[in-house]
């Protein structure tokens, strides 16, 4: 059971850390999709709650309307640590609302998801001067994907979204993040989606705190072949794995033309 609660805040804008961003959007204080290599688990300690991360949403509430000219040519991103089409999106509609101030921003504004419910917003998209819309997938295997993620959208179901959206005239990106050693297979998510994404991101797992022991403990049941290489990276910081993955992306998509970021560059 989730426990659903609300939070005011003074502003649903806030300014990046990141240097590939400006601006986040996360409509909602945790992320019930429970998915088991989140990196913002972590988050939970600076929450009001003794939940477990995914185990409590709060829907956040502001009076402030979002200030577009104060975004003008920044880039904007919805969300970072939770998943603006979560479950509970469907009855308090905050990312929506957020989207409806947005329709005339000329800022850049890129939309990081699993869920297929996007969907329901393309009529707002199609307003909208610049917005692109990315789609999470580390595998394509639906039973690996439902171990891992316990409540988004299916593989097949985000590939349809991105279809749609493609057709639709928006603006797409596959999010091959978390790379999770050994189990992604970024050319295969390549092939499968090339003439439905206009862009691809790489983001390499990372594990920390307590999602870290409950990641290892995926690769012990599940792939107990691996175990030393988890261990390897996780525990010695070996980074030749990492180091020769992140090379190969560059080189694949150099050689094939194709649009992408490197979130895991230089980290």
């Amino acid at each position: 059971m989730v426990i659903v609660d609300t939070t005011r805040v003074k502003d649903y804008l806030n300014k990046s850390k990141s240097p590939m961003l400006d601006y986040v959007i996360n409509p909602y204080v945790g992320c019930p999709n429970k998915c088991l290599y989140c990196y913002a688990a972590y988050m939970s300690s600076f929450s009001k709650h003794s939940e477990e991360w995914g185990e409590f949403v709060d829907v956040k509430y502001t009076s402030k309307k979002i200030n577009i000219f104060k975004i003008k040519n920044k880039k904007v991103m919805i969300s970072t640590v939770t998943d603006p089409y979560n479950e509970y999106e469907r009855e308090y509609c905050v990312t929506r609302k957020i989207l409806e101030q947005l329709v005339k921003s000329e800022a850049y504004i890129s939309i990081v998801t699993k869920s297929k419910l996007v969907l329901r917003d393309v009529d707002l998209l199609k307003k909208m001067k610049n917005v692109e819309v990315a789609l999470s997938i580390s595998v394509l295997d639906e039973n690996i994907k439902n171990k891992l993620e316990k409540n988004s959208s299916s593989i097949q179901e985000r590939l349809e979204t991105l279809k749609f959206l493609k057709q639709n005239g928006i603006r797409t990106v596959v999010f091959v993040s978390p790379i999770i050693p050994e189990i992604t297979d970024f050319k295969k998510i390549i092939e499968v989606t090339k003439d439905i994404a206009d862009e691809y991101w790489f983001d390499k797992l990372n594990l920390r705190s307590s999602f870290k022991t409950k990641m290892l403990g995926f690769i012990n049941e599940e792939y107990p072949v691996y175990n030393s290489l988890y261990m390897d990276i996780y525990d010695k910081k070996n980074t030749e794995y990492f180091d020769r993955i992140l090379k190969e992306i560059d080189r694949y998509c150099i050689e094939n033309n194709i649009t992408y970021k490197n979130f895991s560059a230089g980290t």
